[in-house]
């Protein structure tokens, strides 16, 4: 009977219950979109022009390349222990550190004269496009 009486208002699938850890602690974790670098890609007729947030990280753990037609950014955001009380433990810890990266594919691109500058926490990437388009390739007859 008591069976029968907790599955027939079925409560224990109420979603306010399936959720409330959840909802609870989410305020206190930093979330999955916050540990993704940010980016805007503009295009025109010479160049890409990538913007990147990277607040907080020193321009030497910022690393780039390009290669395969696919511009890689991957940052390296060190630990920080500013957020701690006089016992060390932390009163609060919204933002993130560790390894992130991402991936843009940029076909195109004259490789040898990409720049980058740092500034305010925003890294600016200028890939110029090659000017000379690749030819159509050439049919051969089969005799």
């Amino acid at each position: 009977m008591a069976n029968e009486l907790m599955n027939r208002d079925n409560w224990l699938a109420d979603p306010f219950f399936d959720d409330l850890g959840s909802r609870f602690f989410d305020r206190f974790m930093p979330s999955e979109s916050s540990r993704v670098l940010k980016t805007d890609i503009k295009e025109d007729d010479k160049n890409y022009v990538a913007k990147v947030e990277v607040p907080g990280i020193d321009k030497k753990d910022i690393h780039l390349n390009y290669q395969d037609n696919v511009l890689n950014i991957s940052v390296n955001k060190k630990a920080f222990n500013d957020h701690t009380d006089k016992e060390g433990n932390v009163l609060m810890s919204e933002r993130s550190y560790g390894a992130m990266s991402r991936s843009y594919r940029l076909p195109n691109v004259d490789d040898q004269n990409i720049k980058a500058a740092y500034d305010k926490g925003v890294l600016t990437i200028t890939l110029p496009k090659l000017t000379e388009q690749q030819q159509d390739p050439h049919q051969i007859d089969i005799d």
